[in-house]
């Protein structure tokens, strides 16, 4: 495994919600990761305790993402050590109230 992938891993394994985007949850820098934070805060999510990972600041950490996940979009969000989706699937998780209760631990 590559440092880059160690320090993912890392990442993805230390935080209970992490958010690799383009941006920042106070300054989304695309229209999809500004999409995942709304989605995350219309679940009860403070934002303030999501990890995110802005991309655009390493270029290892965006292509490592992509081959950590075998995923080729950002933004991906993990919850609990496990891989959830991009924005596309976020959006359909929380219409069908599937995220909340990955989030909250129910599901």
């Amino acid at each position: 495994m590559s440092d880059t992938q160690q320090q993912i891993d890392q990442l993805v394994k230390s935080n209970e919600i992490v958010l690799f985007m383009k941006g920042s949850a106070s300054f989304p820098m695309c229209g999809f990761s500004g999409r995942a934070i709304q989605i995350l805060k219309a679940c009860g999510v403070d934002t303030k305790t999501v990890k995110t990972v802005n991309v655009l600041e390493d270029d290892g950490i965006r292509q490592g993402i992509k081959d950590y996940s075998n995923w080729p979009t950002i933004p991906q969000l993990y919850i609990k050590g496990e891989f959830i989706g991009g924005s596309d699937i976020m959006m359909e998780m929380y219409e069908s109230g599937e995220l909340k209760q990955v989030i909250s631990g129910q599901a």
